[in-house]
């Protein structure tokens, strides 16, 4: 099992569902301080902070649009009276638009795909880094980005989420060299097929059709993910930075 340093304080943006929740639970088990961010579902927030708190933990949920640059300040002003400085970050928070072809897209669409995962992460980012960097008095810390396999493969007319999500990577790799002299690392995880709300799990075709596609037969899950991105968060990944760990069943 990947080791916990102590007096963790780990945000986790999107994290009322899917990937999100179950990066949260974890945390929550492993030992961190977990603040479950959400935009709409409160309740479903809520539901996860009950879950770490029942098993022991410590955790909060806090409101906050990442594609709103007060709203993220705000966070992380909320996360340093409730917990401290904040020493890990899991950029997971993220939307895909709708399957439609290139011509169709809308401007307005466009803008939130890449408000929410592009700026969003961007804006987390830099709140982070503000407590964490040395420079300014933090003892350095973890960063974990969402991208997507479709970064590689380009989805299926999903070309805005995955440019968005192919920035992040070129982020990623960029922030790791920036900030390691801040004793900070960044890594991304890329997840490929996942079972979660936002896929059409009740459709047996489509679910035949995935599985299919995927070296390992079978579509990943959450809890899958969410072990990938605590061990980059970990101990045990000290020395990598700047590295991009497909989660996708070999695709």
């Amino acid at each position: 099992m990947a080791t916990t340093p102590t007096n963790r304080i780990c945000v986790v943006t999107g994290a009322a569902r899917g990937i999100g929740a179950a990066t949260a639970r974890l945390a929550g088990q492993r030992g961190y301080a977990v603040v479950v961010n959400y935009l709409k579902a409160a309740a479903e927030a809520e539901a996860v902070v009950a879950e770490i708190l029942r098993d022991g933990g410590r955790a909060i949920a806090l409101r906050a649009d990442v594609a709103s640059e007060k709203d993220v300040a705000a966070l992380f002003a909320a996360v340093d009276r409730e917990f401290g400085s904040v020493t890990d970050l899991v950029n997971n928070a993220g939307i895909a638009s709708a399957r439609r072809s290139v011509a169709e897209f809308g401007a307005d669409e466009l803008r939130r795909v890449i408000e929410v995962n592009l700026l969003g992460t961007f804006f987390c980012t830099q709140e982070a880094v503000k407590r964490m960097a040395q420079s300014t008095g933090g003892s350095g810390g973890s960063i974990v980005n969402l991208s997507s396999i479709a970064a590689r493969t380009g989805g299926y007319h999903l070309s805005p989420y995955a440019a968005t999500k192919a920035a992040i990577e070129a982020m990623t790799t960029s922030l790791a060299r920036e900030l390691a002299a801040e004793a900070i690392r960044v890594n991304a995880v890329s997840p490929g097929i996942i079972a979660t709300n936002q896929q059409p799990l009740g459709d047996a075709a489509w679910k035949s059709s995935a599985a299919a596609r995927v070296p390992l037969g079978r579509l990943g899950t959450a809890d899958e993910v969410a072990q990938a991105i605590l061990w980059l968060l970990s101990e045990e990944a000290t020395y990598v930075s700047g590295a991009n760990l497909a989660v996708s069943g070999g695709i």
